[in-house]
């Protein structure tokens, strides 16, 4: 409004006279370039975002194989432990399941939120399960390995120096369906005849797959022999862990109406879920990778405030320190390659 009001007051007929051409020339320029600054502003705030590789630099502390689901096939648990962890100790366990579409990917997608979380004192993992390039498996295995890691760290919690009772799952896109599939979806089960609960006693989905049915469902064309089985969506009863979710408006694989119907069932029975939408977000922003420094902050200072409230943590968030610190070590560590 400011730039109409001044281009109508100096450029008019009435004041055009009072102008000579090169004044003319100023004025329209001047317009022009205020019409244009916060378009030019934006688009480099858009494309400015600071990325960085999702291990920022770091690495497990210690791989433990946690299952061998074939002869030829080991899983192991990429741990993160807090400093000066001592194996009688009972921290929290936050494990992490990666993302891929059940096709591929990798533990170390959450490298960098695993070393944040053991930072304050929780140990954390990223799990391995398997996929169909590696394994060639389909997509009820993967939930089933990933109730087996569930088992392997309450098996060994004296070991891990962990509470049992105070085991976290979590994961982005098919290792969001993981992690909820094992809390929700009880009928895939392996071992279907163990007394370890395999059921994780918080969730943190980040744009998780809710939905496997004939309706839209993603994957159906993977899973329809069995999709009421692995779909978190037509599993959901009252009692489940408390939960917390992140997605994106323009993410191509899980539509915010699913979101919604998944929001609106869990709290119809009672259970604790918060869902928190972004807006012009993509699928896998939470990724400093992919949505960059600001996304992964706001992310996991509402993950970090998750946690306290439920009891899992305790204290202040320092994502934005952290983070400082984390990316210094990232920029330091390519330096030294």
């Amino acid at each position: 409004m400011f730039v109409f009001n001044f281009f109508y007051r100096n450029l008019t007929h009435h004041n055009l006279s009072l102008l000579s051409p090169t004044k003319a020339l100023y004025f329209f320029s001047l317009c022009l370039c205020l019409l244009l600054a916060p378009a030019i502003a934006g688009e480099v705030t858009q494309t400015n975002l600071e990325k960085y590789s999702w291990t920022l630099g770091y690495s497990p502390d210690e791989i433990i194989d946690y299952y061998e689901p074939t002869p030829d096939t080991k899983l192991g648990l990429h741990v993160f432990y807090p400093k000066d962890h001592q194996a009688n100790e009972q921290r929290t366990c936050v494990v992490f399941f990666y993302g891929g579409g059940w096709k591929s990917g990798d533990p170390s997608q959450f490298y960098g939120y695993s070393k944040y979380l053991a930072s304050r004192g929780i140990v954390t993992i990223s799990a391995q399960y398997r996929n169909a390039k590696a394994n060639n498996a389909i997509p009820r295995e993967c939930v089933e390995d990933g109730r087996e890691a569930i088992r392997y760290i309450r098996e060994h919690a004296k070991e891990l120096g962990i509470d049992p009772n105070k085991v976290v799952a979590g994961g982005g896109s098919a290792g969001g369906h993981v992690a909820a599939s094992i809390a929700m979806c009880t009928a895939i089960d392996a071992n279907p005849k163990s007394k370890t609960k395999s059921i994780p006693n918080g969730l943190i989905l980040l744009n998780p797959v809710y939905n496997n049915g004939p309706e839209g469902g993603y994957g159906y064309d993977r899973v329809q022999d069995y999709w009421k089985e692995i779909s978190p969506y037509h599993n959901i009863q009252k009692g489940q862990p408390a939960t917390i979710c992140f997605f994106g408006t323009n993410d191509i694989h899980v539509p915010i109406s699913t979101v919604e119907a998944f929001q609106n069932e869990m709290e119809k029975v009672g259970n604790d879920c918060k869902t928190h939408i972004y807006e012009g977000q993509k699928h896998g922003f939470f990724h400093i990778s992919k949505g960059g420094r600001i996304m992964f902050e706001d992310v996991l200072t509402k993950i970090d405030r998750f946690l306290v409230k439920n009891h899992y943590l305790k204290g202040e968030n320092k994502v934005s320190t952290w983070t400082a610190e984390a990316i210094a070590h990232y920029q330091a560590s390519k330096k030294s390659k």
